[in-house]
């Protein structure tokens, strides 16, 4: 049997082999290196940083609100909100039930919330969450699931000052009111800074501040939330008493247009979003506007006076309590006979008032409205305001001129009514509200001094014996003010609805505040101003005079309160039917 011989193993070939493939490999990594270290080295770090570098933003922290004794009105606290790089939490479908969980949400919609923004790197998972539910989210450590922090606005006052402060969305971005008016000065400036990330997406480590956050200022306002608070308790319990729909009051300081107190009846709560909706957020003693009735026959009776036709003490005879204009009658409440210019204020007759008018050139009549400033915005700045509603005077006719002459055929709001009565509280001399701190402007007459005054004294025949406010009176002050009933247009005409208004200041003998009192829409048998809206102005005004050490000046209400309850009833029923077919 022939038997083969092996030949030996080729040790040597074999230790090329593997020195060659050692070369080889050693070289690939070699050139590896240098491609990764060298020639693409940007590249591969740009790379790198995309994975674990991340620029953040830093919240800027939004100023506060104050009122003017630096009570707290806004105020922004640090909350936490969650957010998830998609792709990444994708990738671990089967951990989503927990988070669902924890969040509160059902898992097909936070599914579906992840696949429609998997190619982003950030997805807001909830907002605004409290430090518990933040940190059970985080224990569960899921990949790509983070936490940041936010600021959320609060406000301590609530629905008392919902319609003058407004409020913020939930980027903290001023929506209504003064935060949107004053957005640019109460929102900070964002800062970002860059940080390293791990794989499942938590901070390792801060690596640079890139631009750091600037906070926003703080705004103090010219409102007292002591006034404000009262004079809400106060309109809230009047529309409760008369079953009214709405209401608003207006309070000014006389000597520089700062508003103290705004409030509206219905209000809304802005500290909770869901409760909030159009109308009941729009501020509508700036928004809103009516027609104002026999409150601006102290504007008729001045262009009167202006002309120099008339004094204080002329008679003018408004028998037989009806007055025929262009196939209409104008109608007072029962026949007041002979009556002085006073007289016409304190009865608010609308047919002494009618005859005032006629006498007067139409422009000057349309002017003396303008100067106070019917028909143009008051320059507050409030979003949204309104100018109102002041016809040219080209195109009036005898029936517009009379029914302009006590209220009717032109609009305002409450804040333009306030603002011109300020202008008579203050000597004549207009000057725009203010809703800031000392935050005065310039002001500009608009009557004689002595003209003001001697309407300030036929004002005050209104809430004394025998006129239309008795109970606006305030005990120990001197009050003058002038009350309205006005009905309400529809679509056929005027109807049995009414608007209730006082609008007036105190102390005469040096008036500090201005208050204007709007009702609408009182049910029942009593529905007059001067039962209606005075009383609210009586206690609202009363307990500001208090609360801010304003000086008596002397006046008492013994004689007032002894007026008997019938005589006050017929005092207040002003005529409210206007320009009647006969």
């Amino acid at each position: 049997m022939n038997k083969t011989r092996l030949r030996p193993p080729n040790y040597r070939l074999r230790l090329y082999t593997v020195l060659m493939v050692m070369a080889l490999a050693g070289t690939g990594l070699v050139a590896r290196a240098v491609d990764v270290q060298v020639l693409r080295s940007d590249f591969y770090q740009e790379q790198g940083a995309e994975r674990f570098l991340r620029d953040v933003p830093i919240p800027a922290y939004r100023g506060a609100i104050l009122d003017r004794n630096g009570e707290p009105l806004a105020v922004s606290t640090p909350v936490a909100s969650l957010w998830a790089v998609p792709s990444e939490l994708i990738e671990a479908r089967e951990r989503l039930p927990e988070l669902a969980t924890a969040l509160g949400i059902g898992v097909e919609p936070l599914m579906q919330r992840l696949v429609q923004r998997s190619g982003r790197e950030f997805v807001y998972l909830k907002r605004h969450v409290s430090p518990d539910e933040a940190n059970a989210v985080m224990a569960l450590e899921l990949p790509g699931v983070n936490v940041q922090r936010e600021f959320r606005r609060y406000y301590p006052a609530g629905e008392v000052v919902a319609h003058v402060i407004g409020y913020t969305n939930i980027d903290d971005r001023g929506q209504e009111g003064l935060e949107l008016a004053f957005e640019d000065w109460l929102a900070g400036q964002p800062g970002s800074k860059r940080v390293i990330q791990d794989r499942r997406g938590q901070r390792v480590e801060n690596v640079d501040l890139l631009r750091p956050a600037q906070p926003g200022k703080d705004l103090t306002l010219s409102l007292d939330r002591r006034i404000q608070y009262l004079a809400y308790r106060e309109l809230k319990a009047a529309i409760a008493e008369h079953d009214a729909s709405s209401g608003s009051v207006v309070v000014l300081d006389a000597s520089n247009g700062e508003v103290l107190a705004m409030v509206n009846f219905p209000s809304f709560n802005p500290n909770a979003r869901q409760r909030r909706s159009g109308g009941s957020v729009k501020n509508a003693a700036v928004t809103d506007v009516f027609e104002p009735g026999s409150v601006v026959k102290s504007f008729t009776v001045a262009a009167a006076l202006e002309s120099g036709k008339y004094e204080p003490d002329t008679k003018i005879d408004t028998a037989p309590g009806t007055m025929p204009v262009s196939y209409h009658i104008v109608r007072d409440i029962r026949n007041f006979g002979l009556l002085d210019v006073t007289g016409i204020i304190t009865k608010s007759s609308n047919v002494g008032a009618t005859k005032l008018a006629f006498a007067v050139p139409d422009e000057h009549l349309y002017d003396m409205f303008h100067r106070f400033g019917f028909g143009a915005i008051t320059g507050s700045g409030f979003p949204g305001e309104s100018p109102g509603v002041l016809p040219d005077y080209r195109r009036w006719g005898v029936l517009e001129k009379a029914t302009l002459s006590y209220g009717y055929g032109l609009s305002t709001t409450a804040l333009q009514l306030a603002t011109a009565y300020a202008a008579l509280a203050h000597g004549g001399r207009m000057r725009p509200p203010t809703f800031v701190k000392d935050g005065a402007m310039p002001d500009t007459a608009v009557i004689d001094p002595a003209l003001a005054q001697t309407l300030l004294g036929m004002l005050e025949t209104v809430t004394g014996p025998g006129g239309s406010g008795g109970k606006a009176a305030v005990a120990h002050y001197r009050v003058a003010g002038k009350t309205g009933t006005s009905r309400k247009a529809g679509a056929q005409g005027y109807q049995s609805r009414y608007i209730s208004l006082f609008a007036g200041m105190a102390p005469v003998s040096n008036p500090r505040l201005v208050g204007v009192v709007v009702i609408n829409d009182p049910k029942g048998a009593v529905y007059y101003g001067g039962l209606v809206s005075a009383p609210v102005f009586g206690k609202v005004i009363g307990g500001a005079l208090r609360l801010l050490d304003v000086p008596p000046d002397g006046a008492d209400i013994d004689t007032l309160l002894a007026v008997d309850p019938a005589q006050q009833l017929e005092a207040a029923a002003e005529a409210v039917g206007g320009a009647t077919p006969p």
